[in-house]
């Protein structure tokens, strides 16, 4: 979660709601007191969010394992049904109209 491209985008939603909501109840005071409202809401999700990816990060340092290495091990406990498929790249066969 990269912060400024999810302030930027927080932004943009915000002035998209903020329009719906003027656009819906036809007045200004309360479009604005929704939009604060979603801004704080969505403010929390970012926060909680980020303790979330902290928290992982630290229990997978106490256990001694990068991310890399997790993600790793995820995806092949995930697609372990897949294994026996091969990854052959296509033949190049030539395209004509006749």
């Amino acid at each position: 979660m990269y912060a400024p491209r999810v302030f930027i985008s927080m932004t943009g939603t915000l002035l998209v709601f903020a329009v719906a909501a003027y656009f819906i109840t036809g007045s200004l005071y309360t479009a604005f007191i929704q939009t604060l409202i979603c801004a704080v809401l969505i403010q929390a999700g970012y926060f909680v969010a980020i303790l979330y990816l902290v928290r992982r990060e630290k229990q997978l340092r106490d256990a001694g394992i990068t991310s890399d290495t997790a993600t790793t091990a995820k995806s092949s406990k995930d697609g372990g049904r897949r294994d026996g498929l091969r990854a052959d790249p296509a033949p190049h066969l030539p395209a004509g109209d006749t």
